[in-house]
């Protein structure tokens, strides 16, 4: 491994076991930083993701299971992660829940499950951290999306959910300044929902995008990791990675 200005620096991803979470992981980890990576469900994929990368270094990664709409497990999650190193350099709000919710058929359950995981748990997961990451002149990365500002059809409540966590990343990156940046990533069509299997709308969506294709969780990975590593100077700033797609109509 390289020398790198992340080595040893510490990490909490969350929704990190799979997906666009586990690549973020994977990358972060490949520039010498140790891991917490937090999951809900995924136990599986959570432990193999694990065994690969403690494999490449020995004790750089732990496991953190919990429900983000707990507020006492998002309490421990923070404390926990500060333990397990004794240190927090970074935080990557990956996890999501994303399910459609026409108007007339949307329960207030759809609202606390989406508000919860995309809004509120990045918001309390900063404030029980924050003066950690304030010590350690910290960074905090929220995966918000396109939708945040350009809602999608049928999924209103997701897509406000998304548009108050732009939002939190402006307003965190005010308030935790000047020892904390803040910054967000809004990706485009990186992969479809794991239960997606339209492919006619999905060719649609890729036309409507300039470049043509779709995006690579790499993609992600990597504004991360320059949002985390070279942007000293960037705080309460989205970076849409989206092939152009928000800047057609």
């Amino acid at each position: 491994m390289q020398n790198s200005v992340l080595n040893d620096k510490v990490a909490l991803v969350t929704g990190g076991a799979r997906r666009i979470g586990a690549e973020i992981a994977t990358r972060l980890h490949a520039e010498g930083m140790r891991l917490v990576l937090h999951y809900h469900s995924s136990d599986a994929e959570a432990r193999a993701l694990q065994d690969l990368l403690n494999d490449k270094r020995s004790d750089s990664v732990v496991l953190i299971k919990g429900d983000l709409l707990d507020n006492h497990k998002i309490t421990h999650l923070a404390q926990q992660s500060i333990k397990m190193f004794t240190r927090l350099d970074a935080i990557v709000n990956n996890a999501s829940t994303f399910f459609p919710t026409p108007v007339g058929d949307t329960s207030e359950e759809d609202w606390n499950n989406l508000f919860g995981t995309n809004l509120k748990a990045p918001f309390f997961l900063a404030q029980a951290t924050a003066a950690e990451l304030k010590k350690n002149r910290g960074v905090i990365v929220n995966i918000a999306d396109i939708y945040g500002v350009r809602p999608l059809k049928n999924h209103a409540v997701y897509s406000t959910a998304k548009a108050g966590l732009i939002m939190l990343t402006r307003a965190l990156a005010r308030e935790l300044a000047p020892e904390v940046r803040v910054n967000a990533v809004a990706p485009g069509a990186i992969l479809w929902p794991d239960h997606d299997h339209d492919e006619v709308a999905q060719q649609r969506l890729i036309s409507r995008t300039p470049l043509k294709r779709m995006g690579t969780p790499r993609e992600i990975a990597d504004t991360v990791l320059f949002l985390i590593r070279d942007a000293g100077f960037t705080s309460g700033h989205v970076i849409p990675v989206d092939g152009g797609r928000s800047t057609v109509p």
